[in-house]
């Protein structure tokens, strides 16, 4: 059996896919992953076949005639911009791309972004499952998401008629997006012998034939009335790498003190973190505590009781971490979920903020505009949360259940299940 993984974005996109795809290799099935160019070669340390189908960021950059830090402020500023100016212009050649690809298959994985995949798998007749990383991609009209873009949606609808109201609105943004961008997907959809669709691209619930995989856990995002047929919470399925990483100096700046409080913003906004790290430094310092920076790139500093570095495995820091102050990516946020500490979460654009949203609410953080996170306000906010035992004894009580999940392995099982029966 073959399996095409197909998945575009950060590396929060990314590890949830190298997991699964560990999981198949593990029951014998041929994986493939189909990925941007930046992670191949993380794909292929991981022991998995990967091949390019999007150029990689510094590449889109040079065609944008832009550098790479402006291209992320235009994604952070932009809501329009990853459709506009990466994902559709790349259409065509990833579609191609995918399509040699998937030529020997049985099966095609893809999340939202990745377009190609439900193109492809249309054409060459193969089950498609879709894996949905965050709550907030299915828009759901029973939870809908918590963005200032949403405002106008009923948090907590108590009725029909308030599901109503939520569900047309949305409506009628899947409809825009439609508008907007369905002619261009028509377009290569067509170049592949196939007809025009009905749904908005990423927005719109896959097809009614195709299994949905909710990969992270029902505690953040319990599976709503209104989610796709076949949806299934799972849980996180989390790769970091942690078994192949070995880092004396944070092992022992570790050992040396008290759990640190670790800061973050992913892989995707250290290109453009602004005042951040320099803010948190200053926060930390100013309350006694110690600190771990993941600033993104090469750098190694200490400088008292704050080291910086470019990334370190989150599995195995967040577990030593008092405190965890991030972006709100839905990776960043599954592994301090099962680390079981308290969380604080800037978002800044995109379902970062549904994610941070959603971990207030289990009682396991707190959220904070990025531009308020300065000076005394950022100190008082860390120590706040750092003396909330009530929040600690929480986050540490779900991550006893969120470690029990197996989603990995269960993707595997519901993957290889539907590969098995297309056959039938």
């Amino acid at each position: 059996m073959k399996a095409v993984l197909v998945t575009i974005g950060s590396l929060g996109d990314l590890y949830p896919f190298i997991a699964i795809g560990r999981a198949l290799a593990a029951r014998g099935v041929a994986v493939q992953l189909a990925v941007p160019a930046d992670h191949v070669a993380t794909v292929r340390a991981a022991g998995l076949a990967a091949d390019a189908i999007l150029p990689s960021f510094a590449d889109i950059c040079a065609r944008l005639g832009i550098d790479e830090a402006s291209a992320a402020r235009r994604v952070i500023t932009r809501r329009r911009f990853v459709l506009d100016a990466v994902i559709l212009p790349s259409l065509v050649d990833s579609s191609a791309r995918l399509d040699g690809l998937a030529a020997d298959a049985d099966i095609v994985v893809g999340s939202p972004f990745a377009l190609a995949a439900g193109i492809i798998a249309e054409k060459r007749r193969l089950p498609l499952v879709a894996i949905n990383l965050q709550p907030m991609a299915l828009f759901s009209a029973w939870d809908p998401p918590r963005a200032p873009d949403c405002a106008a949606l009923i948090p907590t609808p108590r009725g029909p008629l308030g599901r109503g109201w939520n569900g047309a609105l949305i409506g009628a943004v899947k409809g825009a997006v439609r508008l907007r961008y369905g002619g261009a997907v028509d377009r290569v959809r067509r170049a592949h012998g196939l007809n025009a669709a009905k749904l908005a691209p990423v927005f719109d619930p896959v097809p009614a034939q195709c299994a949905t995989l909710c990969c992270y856990s029902p505690l953040l995002a319990p599976v709503q009335p209104d989610a796709p047929p076949a949806s299934e919470a799972i849980g996180f399925p989390l790769y970091d790498g942690a078994e192949e990483a070995d880092d004396p100096q944070l092992a022992s700046f570790l050992d040396a003190g008290p759990p640190p409080i670790v800061f973050t913003l992913g892989s995707f906004l250290v290109r453009a973190p602004g005042t951040f790290y320099a803010e948190a430094a200053a926060a930390a310092v100013a309350l006694g505590r110690r600190a771990v920076l993941l600033t993104g790139g090469a750098a190694r500093v200490q400088e008292g009781a704050v080291l910086r570095l470019g990334y370190a495995p989150h599995s195995a820091l967040f577990a030593r971490a008092a405190l965890v102050v991030h972006h709100g990516g839905i990776g960043t946020t599954g592994q301090a979920m099962r680390a079981g500490v308290p969380q604080l979460v800037l978002p800044f654009f995109g379902d970062q903020f549904d994610n941070g949203a959603r971990v207030a609410r289990l009682g396991i953080g707190a959220t904070m505009r990025p531009a308020a996170f300065h000076g005394r306000a950022a100190a008082a906010m860390l120590a706040r949360l750092l003396a909330d035992q009530s929040m600690a004894a929480r986050a540490a009580a779900l991550a006893t259940e969120v470690r029990r999940e197996r989603p990995a392995e269960i993707a595997a099982d519901r993957i290889v299940a539907r590969a098995a029966h297309s056959k039938r």
